[in-house]
């Protein structure tokens, strides 16, 4: 009996069967809308912007900033309109750091006080689903900081949104070490708010998210931003994504990136 003829004859039908598998699945992934989601940053000082963002339709995120003067009433009436609610968690940065506001997070701190400060923040805001940082191009560079505040964002099974203030950011890195679902962001929509500049950002946003198959923006409540998302809203079925809530935009892009690695991971016989 020919052995060698047999063992290749199944190795063959198993590569056939394992390709048919992950056609399957593309197929799944090609056949859903990518998804987009949407975080309105630094609520919580300026009741008429922020309510006019708050009007806006869909599963949009907000971001609110601690011990601001609305922060409580802007996340009550986010919550009744089922909305999810991040706080916006003042960090140190490489400049303007007078620019925080109250409950910062500092590299001077001793772990105690660091913990001390956070979780005060958190009991300070109810409906929250996890933490965006506000600021923090230096604190996220720092492991150990970052590793304290994963410590107690697991402990709340609270997701981590990572604003990619900068370049050298490891809070993602350290989210996933510490077993806590994160996301970082593909675009700011406002860095310039210009109508024109912001229009841009929402079309290159779009085509972030049909490239990858998930994108999230980040933006604020500007008058230029809140008319220019309400005008993209109205006709987001023509643009052909769909708008999530950014915990079911970390599950779809966890999702496939588990898949990818399997994928690459595979050892044929």
């Amino acid at each position: 009996m020919n052995f060698g003829y047999i063992r290749d004859k199944y190795k063959y039908f198993f590569i056939f069967f394992i390709s048919c598998l992950f056609s399957f699945n593309s197929y799944s992934e090609i056949k859903e809308k990518p998804y987009i989601a949407i975080i309105i940053d630094d609520l919580g000082y300026k009741p008429k912007e922020d309510m006019l963002a708050l009007s806006l339709p869909g599963p949009i995120t907000y971001a609110i900033l601690p011990h601001s003067p609305y922060a409580n009433k802007i996340s009550e009436i986010a919550f009744k309109n089922k909305k999810q609610i991040l706080l916006h968690q003042p960090m140190q940065a490489l400049t303007n750091n007078d620019l925080l506001g109250p409950g910062a997070l500092t590299l001077n701190m001793t772990k105690k006080e660091f913990s001390k400060i956070l979780k005060h923040n958190i009991n300070s805001l109810p409906n929250i689903i996890g933490i965006n940082n506000h600021m923090g191009s230096l604190l996220t560079r720092h492991p150990g900081h970052m590793k304290w505040l994963m410590d107690i964002i697991s402990k709340y099974d609270y997701i981590y949104v990572d604003s990619l203030t900068g370049p050298n950011s490891v809070a993602g890195k350290i989210a996933k070490q510490n077993g806590v679902p994160f996301i970082s962001r593909d675009i700011f929509l406002d860095n310039q708010k210009d109508k024109n500049h912001i229009n841009k950002k929402i079309f290159e946003l779009v085509n972030i998210a049909k490239k990858q198959g998930t994108a999230l923006a980040i933006c604020h409540p500007y008058n230029n931003t809140i008319e220019a998302l309400s005008n993209f809203l109205k006709d987001i079925n023509k643009h052909d994504v769909k708008l999530v809530g950014i915990k079911s935009l970390i599950k779809k892009r966890t999702r496939k990136n588990s898949l990818i690695t399997k994928n690459a991971n595979l050892v044929f016989p």
